[in-house]
Parts: structure tokens; C-alpha cells; sequence
């Protein structure tokens, strides 16, 4: 008779077989888990403190950086465009016809100087701990207390249809190709970054462009939030003031002529 370890019909004794363990296999799961984690940390960090926001400052130290090259290089180009035109202007064989046309373009285009009579309005973030002021409204997001696109493109936008000659803001004119887009809480103009407060300057018949700004319903709509929730809203009259020409780059990238 064989040994019951040797019949493969019987049992196998504890012995002669090691019994499966699923708690092993559960642990050593568990130590890999946390291995590849700590890898994965250690690859993120390259050496530094993953829970500061070193690298979010470094993002904005660069954003500033680059804007003030971006002003740097308008005045510079700014600087150029006038030599260039003073050198035109020595001797290019053209008649007065054509230099007061010129000229006019070029008042139209926004690249020279501006003088006359102004309006600026200023917006600027409620206090970030406003509450409703008036009964029935709700208490405020945090979206409601913050300059949107919206409400610069709404003022820029009055300015010009209160007959505006020309339009600043910040310390950048606006020519017909200039995009007011924001970033978050941030104005991003021909290059350049902008917090809050906002101002926006308009050349114009004071009356006019006041009377264009206070029928003008995208405003009307931001003033229930200026009353509400406590937006910053200021509209001054400036008396003569100086618009700056247009420095930037006049080229198209992106328009084309209609055929």
C-alpha cells in the first residue's frame, strides 16, 4: 500500500504542500502601491516642496516678466516708427494733398497722438467679503464680485458708439484690431497684463459719451452688481487730455481681405 502523500486520488497533507495566502498577496500589493506612489511624488518634486506654491509663483513672476518685455519692445518700436517717418518726411517728393491725407489715415488708425476733451471710467473687484446689499438677492458668488470680459468690452464698446475719437486703456490706445480679453482675474492686452482697477480713457464730446455710457444695457446690467454686491464704477471728466499713438504692430496674422 502507498503513502496517502503519494496517491493522487487522497488529499495533500499540510506538509507536503504550502496553503495559499491571500493576506501575503494583499500585502505585498499594498508595498508596491506605495512605491510607485512615492516614485511618483519624488518624479513631480524633482527635489522641491510639492506643497508650496513656488511653482504658481514662478508662472506669475514670469507672466509680469514677460509683459514688461512685451512694453519695452512697444516703446522701442514706437521709437523706431518715428524715426522712420521723420526721415520720410525729409524729402519723399509728395504734395501737401497727400501729406494731409496721410495724416488723416493716420489719426483714423490710432498710431498718432490724441488731444481733446475726456471721459474715464474705472471698474474695479467688489471687496471679496461683500454681501448683498438690497433684499431679494442672493448672497454672492465669488464670480459676482470680479471684472469680466464682458464688462470692459461693454464700456470700450458705449465709448465708441458715444462717438469716441480715440480710446485708451490702461496706458495702451486701442486701434481697430486690439482684442480686450481676460484671463481669470487678469486683463491680457496686445501683449501685456493688467489687474484691477481698470480704467478706460475716451477722447469725445463729454456729454455725448456719458450719455452713451448710461444707455448702454450691458452697463445698466452691471450696475445692479455695482449696487448689489459693490463693483467698483467711476466715471470722471478728465478735461484735455493726451492719448499716446498706437506702438505695437500693425501687421494682420490672422484677417484677410475679402475678395
Amino acid at each position: 500500500m502507498s503513502n496517502s502523500a503519494d496517491s493522487p486520488g487522497t488529499g495533500s497533507s499540510p506538509a507536503g504542500r504550502r496553503r495559499f495566502r491571500p493576506v501575503r498577496v494583499l500585502t505585498a500589493a499594498v508595498f508596491a502601491l506605495a512605491g510607485l506612489i512615492f516614485f511618483t511624488s519624488f518624479n513631480t518634486a524633482k527635489g522641491t516642496n510639492i506643497r508650496t506654491d513656488a511653482s504658481l509663483l514662478k508662472l506669475s513672476d514670469l507672466i509680469h516678466e514677460r509683459s514688461q518685455k512685451n512694453g519695452e519692445l512697444d516703446e522701442s518700436n514706437g521709437a523706431l516708427r518715428q524715426g522712420n517717418e521723420a526721415l520720410a518726411d525729409r524729402d519723399d517728393g509728395s504734395t501737401k494733398a497727400e501729406d494731409d491725407k496721410l495724416a488723416a489715415l493716420e489719426e483714423n488708425a490710432g498710431t498718432q497722438k490724441l488731444t481733446g476733451k475726456a471721459v474715464s471710467v474705472t471698474l474695479n473687484d467688489a471687496p471679496p467679503d461683500a454681501t448683498a446689499k438690497l433684499p431679494g438677492y442672493p448672497e454672492p458668488q465669488p464670480d459676482y464680485l470680479v471684472i469680466h470680459q464682458q464688462d470692459l468690452q461693454a464700456v470700450v464698446n458705449a465709448l465708441w458708439k458715444g462717438g469716441a475719437k480715440g480710446i485708451k486703456v490702461m496706458d495702451q490706445r486701442l486701434i481697430s484690431t486690439s482684442a480686450v480679453r481676460c484671463v481669470g482675474n487678469t486683463l491680457i492686452l496686445q501683449g501685456r497684463v493688467y489687474s484691477p482697477p481698470y480704467k478706460i480713457t475716451a477722447v469725445g464730446d463729454p456729454d455725448a459719451l456719458q450719455k452713451a455710457l448710461a444707455e448702454s444695457p450691458a452697463i445698466q446690467n452691471y450696475m445692479v452688481y455695482v449696487n448689489v454686491y459693490g463693483l467698483g464704477w467711476k466715471v470722471e471728466e478728465d478735461g484735455a487730455v493726451t492719448l499716446p499713438g498706437y506702438s505695437g504692430t500693425v501687421d494682420l496674422q490672422y484677417a484677410k481681405p475679402v475678395e
